[in-house]
């Protein structure tokens, strides 16, 4: 198995994995929803859990984002240049993707590594959340975009007949 077959694997599995937890978390809002209001007996924690879920699922599917190339791109101006000129942005762009993405995984570890080792919570009273899983799926989050802009990177320098194979995952 190549490194693009298996990018492909893995952001294809945390994407599934980022909308079945968007999924369950839409039941933990409709309980906590239905409780305030029929009940007078919110679901406690869950602002807490919502709040650290998002970033979770963000980062969880931020690999499939890149790799599908779609984490932010301005199609309408690519199309605008020629094919040498929008190999070359492109790889630029990629490159700074990874950049990007690699900095926060720098400056991510040590927080990460301090919030496991503090046991950081957030929430008060019924429900304390522990927030190192969310840090630590952010670092992974992070080292897979890297990945991923690297790999778009490799195909645009290396493989530019290979733009259908990194336009959907899976």
């Amino acid at each position: 198995m190549s490194i693009v077959q298996l990018s492909d694997r893995i952001s294809t599995w945390l994407m599934v994995l980022g909308a079945t937890w968007a999924f369950v978390l839409c039941f933990i809002i409709l309980i906590d929803v239905v409780g305030r209001s029929v009940f007078n007996a919110p679901l406690q924690g869950t602002v807490e859990i919502v709040a650290n879920s998002i970033v979770m699922i963000v980062f969880l599917q931020a690999t499939y984002a890149i790799r599908s190339r779609s984490m932010l791109r301005a199609e309408f101006l690519v199309v605008l240049l020629g094919p040498r000129a929008r190999r070359a942005l492109n790889l630029l762009c990629y490159l700074l993707g990874a950049a990007f993405f690699a900095l926060l995984l720098h400056g991510g570890i040590e927080p990460a590594l301090r919030s496991f080792a503090t046991g950081e919570y957030d929430g008060e009273g019924a429900l304390r959340v522990p927030v190192w899983p969310t840090r630590f799926v952010i670092l992974l989050g992070s080292a897979l975009a890297v990945l991923s802009y690297l790999v778009l990177a490799f195909l645009e320098l290396f493989r530019p007949d290979a733009e259908s194979e990194a336009e959907v995952p899976g």
